[in-house]
């Protein structure tokens, strides 16, 4: 299995616009994050986690051609607003999958509705999405691309963000803390992905890097990636001062996971 990282940034990605902090003007590539996406890749296709706004630059530069299903973390417009770059997949081969928490399927018929209302036809020589969106639940285990995906609930301010377990990768992102249930999912995974935005300074609905650190402590993870960064930290240093086992993702990262 391979996890690849599409975007790392949060939803002002970095650089961010009118800022010429130390970060924003780096020459460093992993200094650059874009909206959060990931594809996890199996034996026998590969998934979508989110549609960013940025996505169909993001899978150029991965260099990713297929894309088999997609699963929705949350709605928030960083984590679904380039969902019309699924498009040429469906162009190419008809109806996709796309996975969503319960909670969210209306948010996303709502906000897109010309990819989900039958009634809206696309003008003649154009197309649109043609994704079929499939519920999920917790606790319920979810077959794609041949494998089992368990949801991971989590709480993110006032909403709720669903990652996943799949073999021994446990994926996270936009939370502020695992709850037991979570952790017990998660407990022991090979590689852990994590959501941290800076040292030091608590956020109301994400991990701080030191937050993040202890959680990946808790569940006891080999390797664990943190991602969804700010502009306030740099890769280098991140490099300098996380402990063992754990590491920065940046745009373009893959990790094969045993």
């Amino acid at each position: 299995m391979k996890l690849t990282f599409l975007g790392t940034g949060t939803s002002f990605g970095v650089p961010v616009v009118g800022c010429d902090c130390a970060t924003c003007r780096s020459n460093d590539p992993r200094d650059r994050r874009t909206r959060h996406g990931a594809v996890v890749e199996t034996d026998t296709g590969r998934l979508l986690v989110d549609t960013p706004p940025e996505l169909r630059l993001q899978l150029l530069a991965a260099g990713i051609d297929e894309i088999d299903a997609v699963w929705f973390t949350h709605a928030h417009a960083d984590h679904v607003h380039g969902i019309d770059d699924v498009r040429i997949f469906t162009v190419r081969r008809g109806d996709m999958d796309a996975y969503v928490p319960v909670e969210y399927r209306e948010t996303l018929e709502q906000h897109f509705n010309y990819i989900f209302d039958d009634a809206v036809r696309p003008p003649q020589g154009s197309s649109k999405p043609r994704i079929r969106l499939k519920e999920f639940s917790p606790g319920t285990p979810v077959e794609i691309v041949g494998e089992s995906f368990m949801p991971v609930k989590v709480p993110h301010g006032d909403c709720t963000v669903y990652g996943f377990r799949v073999g021994d990768l446990g994926y996270v992102t936009d939370a502020k803390t695992l709850p037991a249930q979570a952790k017990e999912i998660l407990s022991g995974v090979d590689v852990l992905v994590l959501n941290a935005l800076w040292f030091e300074k608590p956020h109301a609905s994400h991990f701080n890097i030191e937050e993040a650190i202890e959680a990946a402590r808790e569940v006891g993870a080999r390797r664990t990636y943190l991602t969804h960064l700010t502009h306030r930290v740099r890769h280098v240093e991140l490099e300098e001062r996380l402990p063992e086992g754990i590491f920065a993702a940046f745009d373009g990262l893959e990790v094969e996971i045993a």
